[in-house]
């Protein structure tokens, strides 16, 4: 869990202002992992009933733009964010229910994760969404 003197310091160490909204709003997504929009206006406005909507969509910009968040947009799915952003990590999306959960980077011999012809480019990223059935999903296509 994140606190507020926690979020407050990241909020610094990118030179963004510490502001309610930015912290309330930092909080929610380390509190709520996988989060929609609503889900993190809905957290922070039980501490601060008055922010707008707009305020944390603008707040989840600049969170996203300086690094302290990740936004994730599965096919399909409204964007959703995460605190999980000093690592290479992969959501795996569950098809039933849309339960998402973290994959650390995947081992082994991975040639999907290579470039045939990178066209110039200097590749440093790989975007995969790992789709299946969460466990309860698939006990319930079982029975």
């Amino acid at each position: 869990m994140l606190t507020t003197v926690e979020a407050e310091q990241l909020l610094r160490s990118v030179d963004l202002r510490v502001t309610r909204p930015r912290t309330a709003v930092l909080t929610a997504v380390y509190q709520h992992p996988h989060a929609d929009t609503d889900s993190i206006a809905t957290a922070v406005r039980q501490d601060l009933s008055d922010v707008s909507t707009q305020a944390i969509y603008d707040v989840l910009r600049a969170l996203t733009a300086t690094g302290l968040i990740r936004q994730i947009e599965p096919a399909g799915s409204v964007p959703r964010y995460e605190s999980r952003v000093a690592d290479n990590h992969h959501p795996v999306v569950c098809r039933g229910c849309g339960a998402i959960a973290d994959v650390d980077c995947a081992t082994g011999d991975t040639p999907c994760l290579t470039a045939s012809d990178d066209h110039g480019f200097v590749i440093d990223e790989a975007e995969v969404v790992y789709w299946g059935y969460c466990p309860t999903c698939t006990y319930a296509r079982t029975i």
